[in-house]
């Protein structure tokens, strides 16, 4: 997902834990569409977009990330991520993603077998247990089972704790009171969650030292 390099690990590290073998979904927007400003140490470096299609019986999530960092007008860091994730009946089904960035292009497929998850990157195969997401985000419902890397298709380990209701600010400067997933161990992040379940926000720290942080519009 992300940054310069070291934030698009953390970022998109995901957690090990005990497989949920039928994830829930968590809600969706009314309105089917998740818009974020991404800002790294207070500055806006981009927009995180999001688009829910469908229902829990068959919902499709796509998704497209574009930030560049800059150094006066020089450009440092480029990152483009767009990817495309289908559910049925509450199960991950299949997941695509393309990953332009500085740091080197990749490509990711995901898809669920009877074998389990199996995980495609230009370098391997892997093949994941049943019951295994990718860790998008916008679904607090899978945070506590296996998840793996949408950007990179790695399993990497967190743990997932609630930590009830803290404020989070909003791309046009409110506040509001939203549920706060701690996750941490490979990843130092902060996802936040309205009373009805939708994804608000997120704060990372990078290993550079940096925060990132997505705002919901």
């Amino acid at each position: 997902m992300t940054h310069l390099e070291p934030t698009r690990r953390t970022l998109l590290a995901a957690g090990t834990l005990l497989a949920v073998p039928t994830p829930l979904l968590a809600a969706t927007p009314v309105n089917r569409r998740l818009v974020f400003s991404v800002l790294r140490n207070g500055e806006r470096i981009g927009e995180h977009r999001m688009t829910f299609s469908g229902d829990a019986s068959a919902l499709t999530v796509s998704t497209e990330v574009d930030m560049a960092v800059k150094l006066g007008s020089v450009t440092a860091y480029r990152y483009r991520h767009t990817a495309r994730e289908n559910w049925a009946d509450g199960r991950f089904e299949s997941l695509e993603t393309v990953t332009d960035a500085t740091a080197g292009d990749r490509k990711v497929s995901a898809r669920r077998t009877p074998e389990g998850v199996r995980i495609r990157t230009g370098r391997r195969e892997v093949l994941a247990p049943a019951g295994t997401a990718p860790l998008t985000h916008w679904n607090s419902k899978v945070l506590t089972g296996r998840l793996f890397n949408p950007q990179e298709g790695d399993l990497v380990r967190i743990t997932a704790t609630q930590k009830g209701l803290r404020p989070v600010t909003l791309a046009d400067g409110r506040t509001v009171e939203a549920q706060v997933w701690a996750l941490r161990g490979e990843a130092d992040i902060d996802n936040w969650y309205d009373r009805a379940g939708v994804w608000t926000g997120l704060k990372g720290r990078l290993p550079d030292g940096s925060t990132l942080e997505y705002r919901r519009a």
